[in-house]
Order: structure tokens, then C-alpha cells, then sequence
């Protein structure tokens, strides 16, 4: 069974039968009591504060059909932050209301919520003040042009304006952060320097450079960095991430906009490469090489093209995975390790 998929969990045995349909509209797992198992088809369980405390993690969005109270009690326990649960929603089982009850924004539940509600003829409530206030929310904008928040403690001051009226500042030199929509642009007013006009206007910063923390500073992270990676064989990912955080350190970079690690395709399967690459959520590609030796590095290596087969790995690789991009860090050492950086 898919672990992606969303769960949809029912009490009764009329919320089983809601819980039938949503769960074929969501292309969820259903779950219902041990008594109804056998005559609907849907997964037993015993108790569901058990059950929630196995799921919960495992799945990205949970589907109550029951009171919630109850659910609320079930998923208490397991509750971290607004950026890292998932999203949860609650129906009562006559589906009359769809109500969004966790992560509305970063999870989706806000929008599951308006999902379901469409499947069964239900109403959505939603409460987050963007959405009451009909404004935008800045997580919502973010995740839909793929920019990663790198400090989303500050969503809660720039959702406030938004929710307010605004305006937010945005400075955005590679035109990342478009809003089409005049009914959501007229919140924002765009600057050419990351400065807000005004000292007490909150600032979206959309960029892969580092810049001044601040409570009312959001940074949102495009993935445009690629770092290309060399290695002796078994060098630990501890090391490899550690150069890799310190050039980003030294040169003012967000790690967060890391998109890709690359390397020679001989290093495939290199555990420290693969490993730094998971920590980083950046995909990793591999490069023949021909195809590294075609590209001009500033700091070829006759050693490494004697027994690599091409004169750079890092930097060759990191503007490769960059799309021939250009090199902001050239090649830097460890002991057993080398990284260099492109966008």
C-alpha cells in the first residue's frame, strides 16, 4: 500500500460510506472500525488513537469523517509545527461541513478541504485570516512558483499584513515571484534593492543569496544553485555536506536553493553523495565522462583526468547540472572531497 497516499479514517457506519466516496475522489486509503471492516472493503482497526499514531507521520493529509473532538484528540499527541504536519481536515459523517483543521497553507488542508466539500455536496470552513480576509497567503504564492521557505517563522508577520490590507515589500531580481492576479498583486509593492520603502513594511526577499534576518524578512528560495561534487571513494556524506555548507557560508549563499548535486557517473553510487544530496532535498545527476571533459573548467586537473578520464569533475559537473550556467564557487577541497557551485 502506497504510504503517499492520503488516509481517510471513519466511525460510524454511515461516515464509512461518506468515507467510500471521498476516499475514491482523493485516491485515499479508507480505515474504519474492525466491526465494519469485512462488510465495506476499507482496512480495520482496533482503536484509532493507534492508528493515527502510525499514520500520521506516513501520510501527507488525514481525512476525519467523524466529530472533532475526535479527531482532534487523535492527532494531538503527533502535532510538531505548521511546516512540517500534515494537512488534516474533519466532515461530519451526514457531510454537511468540510471543515480545514491543520496546515491550511503549507499542508493543503485548506484546499482538501474545498476538495471534498465538491465531492459530497458539503461546505468548506475555512478560517485562516488570509482566506477570511480574502487575501493571498505567501506560503500559497511560494509553493506554486516551487520557492522553498528558508525562514517561515516570518510567514506568521507577512500573513498579517496580507490579511490586513498590506502592502508586503518583494524584491525579486530574477522575476521569480509573479502575481498575475490584480486581485492578489495589489497587496504587494515590488523594490529593486532588498529594502522595504517603508521601515515598519515587511519584506519578501526571492533570492539564493543570504541576507540580514529579521522577523518581518521572509526568504523564499528558488532552486537554482547546482553543486558539482568530487570524491575519493567512501568519503562520508558528513564531510561532503560540511564543504558544501561551509563555501555556501564563505560566499553568501542559501543552501536552500541547492537544487541538484552532481557528479561523474563512476560515483553513481557513492552512499556520501547520495546521502548529502537526500539532507540537502536536492536531486543528484550523473554525467558521463565525455561529457564533463567537453566543458572548460578555470581549474582543470591533470590528476583527476588520469584516472577519472576528465580533467574536472565539480565544476565541470556543476555547470553541466546548471544548464551551462556560471560558476559562483570554483572548485574547493577537503581531504577527500571537492565542490564547486553554479546558477
Amino acid at each position: 500500500m502506497p504510504q503517499s497516499r492520503p488516509a481517510v479514517y471513519a466511525v460510524t457506519r454511515k461516515g464509512a460510506d461518506l468515507g467510500r466516496r471521498l476516499a475514491e475522489t482523493l485516491e485515499a486509503d479508507l480505515f474504519v472500525p474492525d466491526r465494519l471492516a469485512t462488510e465495506t472493503g476499507a482496512r480495520g482497526y482496533a482503536a484509532l488513537g493507534e492508528l493515527v499514531a502510525a499514520t500520521f507521520q506516513a501520510r501527507p493529509a488525514h481525512v476525519f469523517v467523524c466529530a472533532c473532538g475526535i479527531a482532534v484528540r487523535a492527532i494531538a499527541p503527533h502535532l510538531q509545527d505548521k511546516y512540517s504536519d500534515p494537512a488534516v481536515i474533519c466532515l461530519d459523517d451526514a457531510g454537511t461541513f468540510a471543515i480545514s483543521l491543520l496546515s491550511g497553507h503549507c499542508g493543503g488542508a485548506n484546499a482538501l478541504a474545498r476538495e471534498a466539500a465538491a465531492c459530497v455536496g458539503a461546505v468548506p470552513v475555512v478560517t485562516t485570516a488570509t482566506d477570511a480576509a480574502g487575501a493571498p497567503a505567501v506560503e500559497l504564492l511560494a509553493r506554486e512558483r516551487g520557492l522553498a521557505l528558508d525562514n517561515p517563522q516570518a510567514t506568521r508577520r507577512i500573513n498579517a499584513v496580507l490579511a490586513a490590507g498590506g502592502p508586503v515589500a518583494v524584491f525579486d531580481p530574477l522575476g521569480l515571484f509573479p502575481v498575475d492576479d490584480p486581485a492578489k498583486a495589489r497587496f504587494f509593492v515590488w523594490v529593486a534593492a532588498p529594502e522595504p520603502p517603508e521601515p515598519d513594511m515587511p519584506l519578501v526577499v526571492v533570492d539564493w543569496r543570504q541576507g540580514r534576518p529579521a522577523p518581518d524578512r521572509l526568504y523564499l528560495r528558488p532552486k537554482a544553485l547546482a553543486v558539482g561534487v568530487g570524491c575519493r571513494r567512501g568519503a562520508p556524506a558528513a564531510e561532503i555536506l560540511g564543504l558544501i555548507e561551509r563555501v555556501c557560508r564563505e560566499r553568501g549563499i542559501s543552501p536552500a536553493s541547492i537544487g541538484a548535486i552532481a557528479s561523474i557517473a563512476a560515483k553513481r553510487d557513492e552512499a556520501g553523495i547520495l546521502q548529502a544530496a537526500a539532507r540537502l532535498g536536492a536531486r543528484t545527476i550523473f554525467y558521463e565522462a565525455d561529457e564533463l571533459a567537453a566543458v572548460a573548467v578555470p581549474h582543470p586537473s591533470a590528476t583527476v583526468q588520469q584516472h577519472m578520464g576528465t580533467g574536472s569533475v565539480c565544476e565541470a559537473a556543476a555547470i553541466l547540472a546548471s544548464s551551462g550556467g556560471r560558476l559562483l564557487v570554483p572548485k574547493t577541497a577537503t581531504k577527500r572531497a571537492t565542490a564547486a557551485v553554479a546558477v
